[in-house]
């Protein structure tokens, strides 16, 4: 096999001979060279034996029109390379491409909406809540990019970006994405070798989490308690709920009518959407069942507190807290947010006379250790009897009564 040393300018004076097909061999390369049919058509190839055959076959590189010799002699040294260390060349890749067609179908978006959809996300409490989040700040962002080209300076920038507004949110965001890649990665079906937000620590990127002990005084809850006067439907009574029950908002906001037994006077929050995992009886005071019964029924859903009929639970929480704290300026000692309410009851249950077992079944959290196991006692009078003892007691700092020192005026008659 005769050898020369290829060159651009050799190549170009090949000239094609009619019924011939003529093979260069270049003399840097082994086994490589140009081959030139009858037609003039110039294709650099590699003839050797290839994985898996006996027999030495010749391959393309590339057409001579559209790739430069320095780009073919790489090409043809990484396909000798890898018949050498007994790799197929056409194997790899058709493997290469295969990934690659993976990967343009594997968007963000399209993992995203594939980890909502699981079981994972689907079943838990805070299924839709994930779902609005990680779309809002994320799929808008990164929603056409390739799962695999999100790294973990993209995700600290925009965790960072959110930090200087809330801190708290972009805590709970980066908590969804270590759910969403730690899923993504345990498939096997997206081309993610490793979570880019794996190292990724929200104290750093965040700042320490500050636990909140903000309790308000009772001339806040009274403020706070005429300010919520003013809100119409579904906020106002909303709000009022939250401050007779000590439930969390979520689990206000997206109760249902099916939820209440009226004539038992009770609320059942059901097991699915509950932080415990298990349902939470709440006895209803009579000034809760006051709230509950002048609010209106809609036949277009079952949502107790909405703005469309009944379809969809309440939103838009942010807009009310902002509406509050205008009526409320100057009245607050400092910064709040609704949770501090459920704190607030909290605090004055421990000053009725409450079991401390039933101050913390009323707001529910668990009972401690092995109580949870085996006392499945109900404390469903005990809870009646709390929640009655601070719906009076808040009635008498949001209406207190007057001093005993002062008398109540008699009509005299003309």
């Amino acid at each position: 096999m005769r050898r020369t040393v290829l060159t651009p300018k050799f190549i170009a004076s090949i000239k094609a001979t009619p019924g011939q097909r003529a093979e260069h061999w270049d003399a840097i390369v082994p086994s490589f060279g140009v081959r030139v049919t009858e037609r003039g058509t110039k294709t650099f190839i590699v003839y050797r034996r290839w994985p898996g055959s006996r027999a030495p076959a010749r391959r393309s590189v590339g057409d001579a029109k559209h790739l430069s010799l320095a780009e073919a002699r790489d090409r043809a040294r990484e396909m000798i390379d890898l018949a050498e260390r007994d790799i197929d060349p056409a194997e790899r890749q058709r493997q290469v491409k295969i990934a690659e067609q993976r990967r343009r179908q594997a968007t963000f978006k399209a993992v995203v909406e594939a980890w909502l959809a699981s079981d994972e996300v689907k079943k838990t409490r805070t299924a839709n809540s994930v779902a609005r989040e990680t779309r809002d700040a994320f799929v808008t962002i990164w929603g056409d990019w390739s799962l695999t080209d999100v790294t973990a300076a993209d995700v600290a920038a925009a965790i960072r970006a959110k930090a200087t507004t809330a801190p708290g949110q972009a805590r709970n965001l980066l908590g969804h994405l270590k759910r969403f890649f730690g899923w993504a990665q345990a498939q096997h079906s997206y081309g993610l070798e490793a979570s880019p937000v794996a190292a990724l620590k929200p104290d750093r990127l965040v700042g320490k989490k500050v636990i909140r002990k903000r309790v308000l005084s009772d001339e806040e809850l009274r403020a706070l308690w005429q300010a919520i006067e003013a809100l119409d439907y579904p906020f106002g009574p909303l709000v009022k709920l939250l401050a007779l029950t000590g439930q969390r908002r979520s689990d206000a906001s997206k109760a249902r009518w099916a939820e209440f037994d009226l004539a038992k006077k009770l609320w059942t929050i059901p097991h699915e959407r509950y932080k415990t995992g298990m349902s939470h009886l709440v006895p209803l005071s009579d000034n809760a069942m006051a709230i509950l019964e002048s609010l209106p029924r809609f036949r277009s859903g079952d949502y107790v507190f909405t703005t469309t009929f009944g379809k969809r639970p309440a939103s838009g929480f942010s807009g009310t807290k902002r509406r509050l704290d205008k009526m409320l300026h100057g009245k607050m000692t400092g910064p709040w947010v609704l949770h501090d309410v459920r704190r607030t009851m909290r605090t004055h249950l421990s000053a009725l006379p409450v079991t401390d077992i039933v101050r913390e079944l009323v707001i529910g959290h668990a009972q401690p250790g092995l109580n949870q196991i085996y006392d499945q006692y109900a404390y469903i009078d005990e809870k009646r009897r709390a929640l009655e003892l601070w719906a009076a007691r808040l009635r008498d700092i949001v209406a207190p009564p007057p001093p005993a020192d002062v008398l109540p005026m008699k009509r005299v008659r003309p």
